[in-house]
């Protein structure tokens, strides 16, 4: 039934191989551990599917959410995105954790990263979330004839970090939104417009 070269492959194999694999009683030591190991697998791939399915419906929801007012959609897509992500940060360590792996470590290097980055854009983070309170509170709006630190001129655009005005002469004023929400707005068309 068996050739001779396959004999002898075998027996190679059986030579090679340490003498606790060949044993059957390996086997019945390695069996449950293997076990064990395949259900943490499973469970891992199960708590990174179901996060990850999460983190889609919290993220489409906070743009929905967003984005039932006009003139927020930059914003809808910034802050789904930031949702998303954060969830996904939860959801691997969560499965990391799962594996048996601490993740205390893990969660404090996050965090330092964190406190760098928040540090070193300090500046940009604070334009930021001046932008965010100009385009949800809307102390005036693309067309506006406003003042604002100190500058007078047309609203041509809102951004996230800085806000376009169009002064005398077509000239552009690109201002910083902390600069602008730290200081007196001067909103040329009224309060009528404004409660619109």
């Amino acid at each position: 039934m068996f050739t001779l070269l396959q004999v002898a492959v075998v027996d190679t194999l059986m030579e090679e191989l340490p003498l606790e694999v060949v044993k059957p009683d390996f086997w019945v030591k390695a069996l449950p551990v293997i076990q064990v190991w395949a259900i943490k697998l499973l469970a891992v791939v199960l708590i990174f599917l179901v996060g990850k399915w999460i983190a889609r419906m919290i993220a489409k929801f906070v743009s929905k959410a967003l984005n039932k007012k006009k003139g927020n959609e930059t914003l809808a897509a910034f802050m789904s995105s930031i949702a998303y992500f954060l969830i996904m940060i939860f959801v691997l360590i969560a499965a990391i954790n799962k594996l048996g792996i601490q993740t205390t470590s893990l969660i404090a290097i996050i965090g330092a990263a964190g406190l760098a980055v928040g540090l070193a854009l300090q500046g940009s983070l604070s334009n930021f979330a001046a932008g965010v309170m100009l385009i949800m509170f809307k102390p005036f709006r693309v067309g506006d004839n406003v003042t604002g630190a100190g500058q007078t001129g047309k609203v041509h655009e809102i951004q996230m970090f800085s806000t376009i005005l169009v002064g005398e002469e077509g000239k552009a004023i690109i201002i910083p939104n902390s600069k602008i929400t730290g200081d007196i707005i001067i909103n040329f068309e009224g309060v009528n417009r404004l409660q619109d």
